[in-house]
């Protein structure tokens, strides 16, 4: 993106001078094992492999280069205390680079824009929204499943994700929300940025999951809970809870981490399960005039359809290891047919990506570039990036 090369280019002029005399640090040797060029992946330091007391001073600089990286700073459990430092090195194929770890003060650092971005919003009754450059997504709380269940206006009772089509890389959810609760204007409505006219109803919209048994699925109502983790530059990143809920039976307890990522159309669900081995993520299948297709593979299912004027491509991608098949599930009650990705359920846990590609945003212009998309991600996502700190 131009203005993501724009940032990069100005920290560059953070001077080496003001690093020459502080005390040798590790450095990161970052390898890249595929035959293809990797950008937009988001390495992950923590402060156990850096051996370091505070994160928060921690510059990322390309030891050829000099150029100092954008890099992001998170406390994911909230106990104050920076737990990684995010950074997304681009490496070409079949290649290895050196990073060096320096200390930067306060006005050695340059700001980025925070591309990737989330937060509860109370004027839309209780949505929680997320968005990247490139994506954007929204569930639906408690109060919207009480005025749904009450038969009041404003109500919404779903555990599905929704989808919001951008076509710009800068933030959209504040506007689009303040021109809809002040009623200058409305998001379902396209004037340049894009719109949201993805129907999710009951359905599991963009990864939502749930339970089969026998030929029934199951799934939660809204979530109860949320929690912001971070917001920035490379990554946002919430939680989810969920009241338990029943699966034929079976009690279910569910809570979930979701993260989105720069440069990425896909959203990672890291999701905490109790009562149950398996579940499926699914994807809406709308008006059923579009294609289902899969790679077990590969660890990956995809739907292709016909949207308004445009055409729309949605997938759930897992590791091979936690990818078990997949499933056209077509019937008659509305909302309800899906495809489905069957996950594997370990140690209470699942994690898998969940997204989207809407032609009309010019990313993706044709459903075989779209399964081109699914197929790189998903040999990047079984041959990750390797990482040596060098002393």
């Amino acid at each position: 993106m131009n203005t993501y090369k724009l940032v990069t280019c100005l920290l560059v002029a953070v001077l080496f001078s003001s690093c020459s005399n502080k005390e040798k640090t590790p450095s990161i040797l970052v390898k890249n094992t595929l035959d293809t060029e990797r950008s937009f992946e988001t390495v992950e330091l923590t402060k156990s492999l850096l051996n370091a007391e505070d994160l928060a001073m921690i510059g990322i600089r390309d030891k050829e280069t000099g150029q100092l990286q954008i890099t992001q700073t998170v406390d994911n459990d909230g106990d104050g205390i920076l737990d990684v430092i995010l950074f997304q090195p681009n490496i070409a194929a079949n290649s290895e680079k050196k990073f060096e770890l320096i200390t930067v003060t306060e006005t050695e650092k340059q700001i980025a824009p925070e591309y990737c971005y989330s937060r509860f919003v109370p004027e839309r009754t209780d949505d929680y929204a997320w968005e990247n450059d490139r994506v954007a997504f929204r569930v639906f709380g408690p109060t919207a499943q009480r005025l749904k269940e009450e038969n009041q206006k404003g109500g919404t009772l779903s555990s599905g994700v929704d989808a919001w089509l951008k076509k710009v890389d800068y933030p959209i959810i504040n506007k689009w929300y303040k021109k809809t609760t002040e009623g200058t204007g409305t998001y379902h409505e396209d004037t340049g940025e894009g719109l949201d006219n993805f129907h999710v109803g009951v359905s599991r919209g963009v990864g939502g999951i749930a339970v089969k048994v026998d030929s029934t699925y199951y799934f939660s109502k809204n979530y109860t809970h949320w929690k912001t983790i971070t917001t920035g530059p490379l990554r946002t990143s919430f939680y989810l809870e969920y009241e338990d809920w029943n699966a034929d039976g079976k009690l279910v307890k569910e809570s979930r981490v979701i993260s989105l990522d720069f440069g990425n159309n896909f959203s990672k669900f890291t999701i905490t399960l109790e009562g149950i081995n398996t579940i499926s993520a699914g994807l809406t299948l709308h008006e059923k005039d579009g294609e289902v297709i899969g790679d077990k593979s590969a660890g990956w299912v995809s739907y292709w359809q016909p949207h308004g004027e445009s055409e729309l491509g949605t997938a759930i991608i897992a590791s091979k290891n936690t990818f078990l098949g997949f499933e056209k599930y077509d019937i008659d009650s509305k909302d309800l047919s899906n495809a489905y990705a069957h996950l594997k359920v370990a140690n209470n846990k699942v994690v898998y990506y969940a997204g989207f590609g809407w032609k009309e945003s010019g990313q993706f212009d044709t459903k075989q570039a779209w399964e081109n998309h699914l197929n790189l991600f998903s040999k990047k996502l079984q041959n990750p990036l390797r990482i040596e700190i060098i002393k």
